[in-house]
């Protein structure tokens, strides 16, 4: 994730990379404890996908990584 991510849902707009899926909200380095409950958003189809919870959108900034190398 490109920003700091300590306090959740203090954004409404994040851009996270393929390095970040499978993508949640709360994303993993913020504190779960005093917000929604974790919840796995897809965002690999569209490149976008908001929280059903806090309305926080996500926005996938990298193209799919291609495994066959």
């Amino acid at each position: 994730m490109t920003a700091s991510s300590d306090t959740p849902n203090a954004q409404r707009r994040y851009e996270v990379s393929q390095h970040d899926l499978p993508l949640s909200c709360p994303m993993p380095a913020q504190r779960l404890w005093d917000s929604h409950p974790r919840v796995y958003l897809p965002i690999e189809a569209t490149g976008r996908a908001v929280c059903p919870y806090c309305d926080a959108l996500y926005v996938l900034i990298d193209a799919p990584v291609d495994e066959k190398v």
